[in-house]
């Protein structure tokens, strides 16, 4: 299965292509794209992208792209991207949560999980995961304060992409782990187990999810 996988969530953002057979993965090609570019190169960046490893958009199988939360702007600019190649090619489309890419890369096999990104306003993005074996037990994202997080980090190690961020949960006495911001590779790593369960979505129902909804959606709900 070949895999396209695509990133716009966080200020830069990264394009992949990979194939998967019976468990084996192999990593074709991994492209940054640098933030504030992205509606005008991400179409070329993925047309170079297929050129480069010799293949064209009717050989993908599947596109895996990362929902949020994230940057209002990006994520809408890489789900209309592949909202308009799945539509075209009439392939399925994985959505991948960004939270769950950043504790992926901490949970050891086993373990809970707590990925943190900076919402603003003095919130954070909290993503709560338990992993048996490789498996996702469960999982439960929303908008906290920092202050409410640190109330419930028994038992989970608590892990974010953010330094600043790691800060703040330094001085309120949590221990943390700073990691690397996870790639369009992860992504289309989780995006393919997740098409191997059966989870995915048609370009109708594709949304992005940021988890508190934009200034503008909550003024226009308000009215």
């Amino acid at each position: 299965m070949l895999i396209l996988a695509v990133d716009t969530s966080g200020k830069n953002g990264s394009l992949a292509l990979a194939r998967f057979n019976d468990g084996a993965e192999q990593i074709l090609q991994l492209v940054p794209i640098e933030g504030g570019t992205f509606s005008a190169q991400l179409i070329p960046q993925i047309t170079a992208l297929l050129e480069t490893c010799g293949l064209s958009k009717q050989d993908i199988d599947g596109f895996a792209v990362v929902s949020g939360p994230g940057s209002f702007t990006g994520l809408r600019v890489g789900l209309a991207v592949i909202k308009g190649l799945a539509e075209v090619l009439q392939k399925p489309i994985a959505a991948v949560s960004l939270l769950e890419a950043i504790a992926r890369g901490e949970a050891q096999m086993d373990g809970r999980v707590i990925a943190a990104l900076d919402a603003g306003r003095g919130e954070v993005y909290v993503g709560r995961f338990e992993f048996q074996g490789n498996s996702l037990r469960s999982a439960q994202e929303e908008v906290r304060t920092l202050a409410s997080v640190a109330e419930e980090v028994d038992g989970y190690r608590i892990v974010t992409p953010d330094s600043k961020l790691a800060d703040a949960f330094t001085r309120a006495n949590l221990k943390i782990r700073v990691s690397a911001q996870p790639r369009a590779d992860v992504v289309a790593r989780l995006g393919y187990e997740q098409m191997r369960l059966g989870n995915t979505l048609s370009p109708e129902s594709l949304d992005a999810s940021y988890i508190r909804s934009s200034g503008a959606e909550m003024k226009k709900s308000a009215q």
